[in-house]
This record gives C-alpha cells, structure tokens and sequence, in this order.
C-alpha cells in the first residue's frame, strides 16, 4: 500500500489520493507514526516485513520463506530438508534474450496450477525433491536433505521472480557450480517439461500467459519460534489467502481461520475477512488480518487497480471493523502496509511505512484534521526503528 510520491499526481503517493476516510479517521484519533519492518541488510521480502510486524526479530527468527510456507501447507521439514517457495512464471525470449515476463504467470487458476505442480512432483521425485501445490503462482518444493547434500545451498542467494519483472533473467540466475548447478538442472527440467504440458497448450490457444517454467528462492529449513501465547498471553487468529502468512501464524501459535472467496488477488472477500474477524472476536483475543491486493497492483505497475485496492480495503476492511465496534468493547485496531510496493519499481522496498494505531478505550480527537499517509506519519513524531517491537507496544495499550 505503501509508495513513493507520484509527478503526475502532484507529487502524492497513492494512498494520498484514494479515499480513505475510515484510516483517516484513526489517524485524527489514534496513535500515526512510522515503523521499519525490515532491518538493514535483509532483502524488502514479504517474509521478513511480516515476521516484524508479529514481533519477530527476522535476526533470529528468519530461516527462508520457503519453511514459512511449508507450514501452512502442513508440510514437516525434516532437521536437514530445505523448503523452497516455487513460483510457476512466464519467460519470454527477446532477440538471445530470456526475460521474466511475468512472475505470476499470468495469474494462473488454483486448478490450472495444481495440475501442473502434481505432475512435476510425479516426474521429478526421483530427483529427490517433492512439490506441492499452493494458490495460483505460489507453490513449494521440498529437497529432501538438501542441506546435507549441498552445505552451500542455504545460504545461496536466489532472487525473488518479483524483483526482475521485464528483465533479463540470466544476471538473477546462480552461478554454474556446486549448489547453483543443481538449481539451474532443476529449473531446466521443469521447464523442458512445461513447455508442452497440457495446460498450458491450453492457455496458449486462449491467448493466456502459459506457465512455462519454474521459479526457486526462498529457501530454508524450518524455524522454532516462541508463540504469541507464550509471549504475551493472548490466543487468535490468521485471516489471509497467502501460505506465506498464515505459515507466520500458525508457527507463532495463530489458528487460520478459514473465510470463502478470499483469493490474495484483487478480487478477494474484503468485507468477508472482516465480518468473520469480528466474530472470532467475540471469543478469542487477536486477529491478524492480511489483504495482498494492494500489492499486486503494485507488481502491475497499475496507478488504477492499486487505488481501487486501497479503497476497497479502507471500506470493507477497515470500514467493517469500525462499524463493528459497538458489538465489542476494549478493542483496538492497528493498520499497517508491510512494506512499501512503489509503482515505480514494481517491487519491494525497505523504507519505513506508516502505521496507525486506535484503541476504544482512548479515543480523542486531539490531533485535529490528518490523513492516514507516509508524509503524514513521517511528521507525526513517532518512529520505530526496531519493527519487532512495535507489537509490544501494540499490545501494551489501553
């Protein structure tokens, strides 16, 4: 949700300009600031912004996203097995080059997909590694005992498909040798088998992007974390379409609560994450609510879709949350982006994103006429540096 200021928007960012009087009206109430979600020297990755904001120092507690993944999907790592997030991609080839045309593969369907990653486990288990399937683009693969086999391969660097969108993919690929090798044998087998695979034959004809090939990074073995039940006594819930994010829950002790039509696309079930966030309220202390919307306009390049996003998720989110306040008491609600996507760069940065906090228990209108924005929030006063500690703080208030 987060941006940089645009020149033909007056030098506004996107959340400036969409209508969003319900983080408004937390901003002229509530505690604004900023936080940094993620520390120097780790990459701007989704893992390590949420990590943060559910108290997590990722110095500690980061292994990969991959393992993060595994445990949403149910998957048990073994103490040496290495997870690997997997995206199905489309590669197209410009003159002698091969570019990332797209890290979603053009938003490939749930069934589309599963077809697919099955059919690669079937014929790649013999090369020791299994893969399961996932949400549309987002899968994972497993290589049993990884870490033995390739003592270099955790902490080999892959770059995340998202980062290298329209871009040549060759300077992103790991060198030729040792566990580099075996990823690039990896990749190509699945993409020697993908190119004629029924499905996307398919999607060829229909004029869709096909899934031509396999993207690995993320790679890890499983963390042990210290639940939120043990940390601060409270028990809750993960509402989110993302393995990535309902693994984080469930490994800090989080039940997924399961709610229909949420895709982790633009046309997800707003209003429905909210409306089951408030009646799981009414029995357990804390809800973790997670919209991935914002931030796949933002991977398009899309100024339109990401407003829209931004709207729909201060109305139907944030909207239903307030209106629901009457049926609960001491309640507060704390909105964040994780980390900033700028539309410039149709990928991740590091830069502190403004949060707000309000609590029913004290509420005034003390700061006057505000906006819930980066330029707002960086005047605020307010700053966390450490964004692991801003939970904490969360928790601490009336």
């Amino acid at each position: 949700m987060a941006d940089y200021p645009i020149e033909h928007l007056q030098g506004k960012t996107p959340l400036m300009v969409a209508k969003t009087p319900n983080m408004d009206w937390m901003a002229c109430r509530g505690l604004l600031g900023l936080v940094k979600t993620v520390p120097h020297g780790f990459s701007p990755g989704s893992e390590i912004a949420n990590l943060s904001i559910f108290g997590y120092d990722p110095h500690q507690y980061y292994k990969g996203r991959g393992p993060l993944e595994a445990a949403s999907l149910g998957i048990k790592l073994g103490k040496d097995d290495l997870a690997f997030r997997c995206n199905l991609v489309t590669l197209s080839t410009e003159d002698t080059n091969v570019l990332m045309e797209d890290f979603a593969a053009g938003h490939i369907s749930d069934e589309e997909a599963k077809e697919i990653i099955e059919d690669l486990d079937r014929a790649m288990e013999r090369d020791g590694v299994r893969f399961y399937p996932g949400v549309s683009y987002r899968h994972l693969m497993v290589m049993k005992e990884g870490s033995l086999a390739y003592p270099d391969l955790e902490t080999l660097e892959l770059v995340p498909p998202h980062d290298i969108i329209g871009q040549e993919i060759s300077p992103s690929l790991p060198e030729k040798r040792g566990a580099g090798k075996r990823i690039l044998e990896l990749m190509g087998k699945a993409q020697h088998l993908l190119e004629k695979h029924r499905v996307n034959l398919i999607r060829k004809r229909k004029g869709l992007r096909p899934a031509n090939a396999i993207w690995l990074w993320g790679q890890g073995k499983s963390p042990q974390m210290v639940t939120l039940k043990e940390r601060f006594g409270i028990d809750g819930y993960v509402v989110s379409a993302v393995h990535l994010i309902k693994g984080i829950g469930l490994l800090a002790g989080l039940e997924v609560l399961p709610v229909p039509g949420i895709t982790g696309y633009l046309d997800t079930n707003y209003k429905g994450k909210a409306e089951y966030a408030l009646k799981a309220l009414e029995s357990k202390d804390f809800v973790y609510i997670h919209v991935e919307a914002p931030d796949e306009a933002s991977h398009m390049g899309d100024l339109r879709l990401k407003i829209e996003a931004i709207e729909a998720f201060d109305e139907k989110v944030v909207g239903t949350l307030l209106k629901g306040l009457n049926s609960l008491k001491d309640l507060k609600i704390m909105v964040l982006p994780d980390h900033p996507t700028p539309l410039s760069l149709r990928t991740h940065t590091a830069d502190p994103v403004p949060f707000v906090i309000y609590s029913t228990q004290i509420h005034q209108n003390k700061h006057g006429e505000r906006s819930f924005d980066e330029i707002s929030a960086s005047q605020s006063g307010v700053f966390f540096e450490k964004g692991y500690e801003l939970i904490e703080h969360f928790l601490s208030l009336p």
